[in-house]
């Protein structure tokens, strides 16, 4: 149960990355809350799992599926844009 909720741990890692970005600032408020909850709910999947996986590994594993997924997304919908 553990490596599952690691693994949605990664996922929400991925979406508040994206919600970071489309926030602009923080300055838009629907990618500010999805950004805030995704976050919260991140950090508590991977503190719960935590007891149970080794602590390298879980943050390594959480981090990996985040950035893994946040490039992947980045590259399917075209998330870079050149610098103003």
């Amino acid at each position: 149960m553990s490596w599952l909720i690691l693994a949605g741990s990664g996922v929400l890692e991925a979406v508040w990355a994206t919600a970071l970005g489309k926030s602009e600032g923080f300055t838009k408020l629907w990618p500010t809350v999805v950004f805030g909850v995704a976050l919260v709910l991140s950090v508590g999947g991977l503190a719960i799992a935590m007891p149970t996986i080794p602590i390298g590994t879980a943050y390594a594993v959480s981090v990996g599926i985040g950035a893994a997924l946040t490039v992947l997304y980045a590259m399917v919908f075209g998330g870079s844009r050149p610098p103003c």
